[in-house]
């Protein structure tokens, strides 16, 4: 795959991520060996972008990607790792943390757990709301001075926290959900991080399933995100799906899937946005690289837009207690 740079000041990296959440539960059970056989086949076919956060399985992920990545060449993957989300023994959500010193004590754990010396992108996964976003970066910066970690990044924050931080080290990407159905973004974070020339990673273009193409209303267990996720839920998720009906019929005739088609959208609404696919699977995987070789033309993107117009999916895209805690979603 081509490589491009992260944002102005970030690493170069392939044009689709491999975003691993999935392979360490919040979607149901999921394959230790297939997910590790995932990781080998994203690596295989050009992708070197591979993102995680510490609280992912409480740690099982970054020790499965440790695993995943251990005798092949550390400096061929780009590392990109979120922090400061707390949970306790039971796997519920306690806040966040994102203090200088948990900021260290977060990173060293990290480091162990997926047996490197540094890790390419460092994000606060949320903004802690009684630390401010200065002093965060500030202690990220520190550890990019101290050689353990190369690049700033950002998650799910607004356009004045993107200011803040940016005035105290470079970002390279900020990282928040984009897809056909989420486009908040475009109102003004996105512009805002053009003109810092900041990189998107953008997670969720399939929506969390439900515009894959392969969702079924019956799939969703207790242990799994959507069963309580707005979109998912009785009255509106038979609305959302007849949306993504509506796309099949233009993937159809484009001779590609339904989730190649929203991956391909994401990735045509800038060069400076790179999709995060969360596959955990290799065949899913292989859809979702199919999408390399879509070419949206400008009638395309219209027709796709006829069928599933901005602001048309039903529900919102978190739990409203989740929503309040997003510096995101103020406007």
């Amino acid at each position: 795959m081509d490589q491009g740079s992260l944002g102005k000041t970030g690493p170069m990296v392939s044009p689709i991520g491999l975003g691993c959440m999935g392979m360490s539960g919040m979607y149901g059970p999921s394959d230790r060996s297939e997910s590790i056989a995932t990781i080998h086949a994203a690596l295989a076919a050009g992708i070197t972008l591979i993102d995680t956060g510490d609280f992912y399985g409480m740690g099982h992920n970054e020790m499965l990607i440790g695993e995943a990545l251990k005798g092949r060449d550390r400096d061929r993957v780009v590392l990109s790792v979120k922090f400061g989300a707390l949970r306790d023994a039971a796997g519920n959500w306690a806040g966040y943390d994102c203090r200088p010193k948990a900021v260290r004590n977060f990173l060293a754990y990290t480091l162990q757990r997926l047996g490197v010396d540094y890790v390419d992108v460092y994000r606060p996964a949320r903004l802690d709301p009684d630390v401010p976003i200065e002093e965060t970066v500030g202690a990220i910066a520190d550890l990019v001075k101290a050689g353990y970690v190369r690049h700033v990044g950002l998650s799910e924050v607004g356009s004045e926290t993107i200011r803040k931080a940016a005035a105290v080290h470079p970002i390279s990407d900020l990282q928040i959900e984009y897809s056909l159905i989420s486009r908040g973004v475009e109102d003004d974070i996105l512009p805002t991080c053009r003109a810092l020339g900041i990189g998107i990673t953008a997670y969720g273009v399939l929506s969390r399933g439900l515009i894959s193409g392969h969702w079924r209303k019956d799939a969703v267990g207790s242990d799994d995100f959507r069963a309580v996720s707005p979109r998912f839920q009785e009255g509106n998720v038979d609305r959302n799906l007849a949306l993504v009906d509506a796309l099949k019929r233009v993937a159809d005739a484009k001779g590609a899937s339904v989730a190649q088609i929203a991956i391909a959208w994401v990735a045509a609404q800038g060069k400076d946005i790179v999709p995060l696919v969360g596959a955990r699977r290799r065949d899913r995987l292989a859809e979702a690289l199919g999408s390399q070789a879509v070419h949206l033309t400008p009638e395309d993107l219209a027709a796709i837009e006829r069928v599933v117009p901005r602001d048309a999916a039903a529900g919102a895209r978190y739990p409203e207690a989740q929503l309040a805690h997003m510096d995101s979603e103020r406007h």
